[in-house]
């Protein structure tokens, strides 16, 4: 994607102002200026003229321009060898599906965006499932530290297994895995990389509502249509041929025929518990268009004074779903005002607190906007392996991902809370403030895991996402509560996440205070924030660090 400065500077003046001016709410303990930047950020970047942001798209030129035009204006240096941007080789498969035919025990014609959706990484024009023996492999995990392998015995090459979304541990009646808080083994991500590993033709999660923290209609959303993934020399053979989901409604009349009903997750639990094998095959087709190219993450830095080879970096993705199916009011733009509008508006706040400040940092703070978070964090896992900021150099991960808009918070929430030393920092900046922090909302959801944070996790860079809790300070907690669970059911992942006057920015600048702080003062000390005993991430840590 060629990318001048003339666009840049056109883009930054045909968004100058489109914020509006609602930005005079004062309240006792918000920074309003700072609520003001992000809300005016948000209003631009949320703007239908966006088109959702989709990498690949006209969407993605404005979105990026307008990112570089702001750390220019900031006085941020470009922060790839004289570039703004580092290009991220993507291929967009767009895949069509015909019904998911099962024949054999039971016989059910599924149809496609309704019952089931299924995409292919195969970087091939078409492929598919015939006749392929369906088996349920309960939660499709191998993890030899909790004794536990549904695959024992299984040889499931040419099969396509039927398994669970999350993990035993979810709502167990005894204690498995880490109870409600999700493990990785619960990630939809690691059910299609396991599925392959054994040698499955396709792989096919079960969707139920309360294990997976989401409802069908997400899968509707955010699993159909095009999808991207990072270019490989394989062209992803590696992986299954077909990778899917399937209504809890289906799921049960298709398991049903092998015996299996009731409780499902209490039938996969069993400790005695072995694959099944359906009885039936499935047949599926899909036809996929093919797109090779290169989106963007955008960096800037501002250089260290003393240590600019030692860096702090700040983390938000810039993308979101584009244009795609309408919702009820015939809207079809997927804005993605709160996901995750608000974390660039956020990163670009600290980046002008950090550029205003009289005294310069010590260390160097790098400001990176990654892309295609809601295609699997493919932006922040390129950056993560091909940095540009040596690792074991990285002070620090402070990612900012969909901050609420319900206004001031008595809490704060940590998504893995316990994992490194950048908790301790947090809890004594907020407790100054009479501030409580706690940890996941709802842990069984995998939030460690779904954000470009854990990215930087998996390489040994001590990882922070931050979010405003739900005790609202004018309204109370369990309005907090109701506003957390409306934008969950109402507007993740849906074109009703959008901007609008009423947003209440002054929770999102708590937020991003506590962020700025916790630069400041990582970038004036001489020590690195470390893993704390028992976290999985503590030896990649020490290893980088030669300890």
């Amino acid at each position: 994607m060629k990318i001048n400065a003339i666009t840049i500077i056109s883009v930054a003046a045909l968004f100058a102002g489109c914020a509006g001016n609602d930005n005079k709410t004062t309240t006792a303990g918000a920074d309003t200026g700072l609520a003001a930047d992000i809300k005016h950020h948000i209003a631009v970047l949320a703007n239908d003229s966006l088109l959702g942001r989709k990498p690949f798209s006209e969407g993605e030129k404005k979105t990026i321009n307008y990112i570089a035009s702001e750390y220019k204006k900031l006085g941020l240096e470009p922060g790839n060898n004289g570039s703004y941007f580092q290009e991220v080789p993507m291929v967009e498969i767009a895949s069509t599906a015909d019904d998911f035919k099962v024949n054999g025990k039971t016989t059910l014609d599924l149809k496609p965006g309704v019952d089931f959706v299924a995409s292919t990484r195969r970087e091939q024009d078409t492929i598919g499932l015939k006749n392929s023996p369906l088996v349920f492999a309960g939660f499709g995990v191998v993890a030899p530290e909790f004794n536990w392998n549904d695959y024992k015995d299984l040889d499931v090459k040419g099969k396509t297994v039927i398994v669970l979304v999350n993990d035993p541990g979810f709502k167990a009646p005894e204690k498995l895995f880490k109870g409600d808080t999700m493990s990785y083994y619960g990630r939809w991500t690691y059910k299609y990389e396991e599925a392959a590993r054994q040698g499955a033709a396709g792989v096919i999660i079960v969707h139920q509502t309360e294990p997976a923290s989401y409802g069908w209609q997400v899968i509707q959303n955010s699993f159909t249509g095009s999808k991207l993934y990072l270019q490989q020399a394989d062209k992803h053979m590696n992986r299954c041929k077909v990778e899917g989901w399937i209504s809890e409604q289906a799921a049960t009349k298709l398991l049903a025929s092998a015996g299996i009903t009731g409780n499902i997750r209490d039938y996969a639990r069993r400790k005695d518990f072995k694959a099944v094998p359906l009885g039936s095959s499935v047949s599926l087709s899909l036809k996929n268009t093919l797109k090779y190219s290169k989106s963007n993450n955008v960096i800037g830095i501002l250089k260290g004074t003393e240590r600019p080879e030692e860096t702090i970096l700040y983390t938000a993705h810039w993308d979101h779903f584009g244009i795609g199916k309408p919702d009820a009011k015939g809207d079809s733009i997927y804005n993605g005002a709160v996901d995750n509008a608000s974390g660039v508006a956020a990163i670009l706040a600290v980046a002008k607190k950090f550029a205003a400040q009289k005294e310069k940092p010590k260390r160097s703070i790098v400001f990176l906007a990654v892309t295609a978070e809601e295609q699997g964090l493919l932006g922040s896992e390129y950056y993560a392996t091909r940095p540009v900021y040596p690792l074991n150099k990285t002070v620090a991960n402070l990612n900012i991902d969909a901050l609420s808009d319900f206004g001031e918070t008595s809490n704060f929430s940590i998504t893995g809370k316990g994992q490194n030393d950048l908790d301790d920092y947090v809890i004594k900046l907020t407790k100054a403030k009479g501030w409580d922090v706690v940890g996941d909302e709802n842990p069984g959801s995998g939030s460690y895991y779904r954000s470009d944070h854990f990215n930087f996790a998996k390489v040994g860079v001590p990882a922070l996402d931050l979010h405003n809790g739900a005790k609202s300070i004018q309204r109370g907690e369990e309005f907090g509560k109701e506003k957390l669970k409306e934008y969950n059911e109402q507007r993740y992942h849906q074109p009703s996440d959008e901007y609008s006057d009423a947003m209440d920015t002054r929770g999102m600048a708590q937020t991003t205070d506590l962020m700025y702080k916790l630069g400041v003062q990582l970038s004036g000390e001489t020590t690195f924030p470390g893993w704390k005993k028992g976290s999985e991430f503590k030896a990649v840590r020490d290893k980088a660090m030669g300890k």
